[in-house]
């Protein structure tokens, strides 16, 4: 019994190291070679278990240059998409921050790394409720899971320091630029076509919105609930 609890440990370890080199080296190659350069969200990169996120059939390709299925027709973004998205805002340790499109909770998990709160929004029930268990599981108190339309935001809890939208719609939804912070920054992917999506910056200044077009993406369709 002994030598196998001896060998489980060392196995334990082993898989540790391994997975942080897998992170270590999605750092250097896929982002920081890409531009990404915020300390702190580079170093939530490295830390966020991506691989404890993912379904087991593709946990291999974890830390491999590329969206993976978590299924229900779902997708997690590939992580310089991830880190991108996260520097764009320019997180702060004193930030409130509200993300649509929880998935699988990694972007939330690095959000969580960085700011103050993190409020999650997912509309398909089974995926809200797995990634609210396995962010728990993680240790991350301070974000909150919820399941529903996240057209409509979290009124009860905003305004938001910022936003960062994990599906496109056709347009900005009104009532999360009502939820954005006067000086608040947010980050979504519109269009209505996956080939003709582009990543867009939106900042409230005096009241008003400034948009800056940053990259062309590919992200699911953004869902409603249909039946409220």
């Amino acid at each position: 019994m002994n030598r196998l609890l001896c060998f489980l440990l060392l196995l334990s370890i082993f898989q540790t190291d391994h997975y942080q080199t897998l992170r270590n080296d999605m750092v250097k190659t896929q982002l920081e070679a890409q531009g990404i350069h915020n300390p702190s969200v580079l170093n939530a990169m490295r830390k966020v278990p991506r691989h404890q996120l993912v379904p087991g059939n593709v946990r291999h390709l974890a830390y491999e240059d590329g969206p993976l299925p978590i299924g229900y027709g779902q997708t997690i973004s590939q992580p310089y998409i991830v880190a991108f998205m996260t520097e764009a805002i320019d997180p702060k340790p004193c930030m409130k921050v509200l993300e649509i499109g929880t998935g699988s909770g990694y972007q939330a998990a690095v959000l969580g790394e960085i700011v103050a709160e993190v409020y999650t929004i997912e509309i398909v029930e089974p995926l809200g409720t797995k990634a609210q268990k396995d962010l728990e599981k993680l240790g991350y108190k301070n974000v909150h899971v919820r399941v529903g339309d996240g057209y409509k935001g979290w009124p009860e809890q905003a305004p938001f320091d910022a936003i960062i939208v994990t599906a496109a719609p056709e347009k900005v939804p009104q009532p999360l630029i009502d939820q954005l912070k006067e000086g608040g920054k947010m980050i979504i992917p519109v269009g209505s076509n996956a080939n003709t999506q582009e990543l867009r910056l939106l900042e409230k200044r005096k009241g008003k919105i400034r948009t800056t077009s940053l990259l062309p993406v590919r992200f699911v369709p953004f869902t409603r609930d249909t039946l409220k």
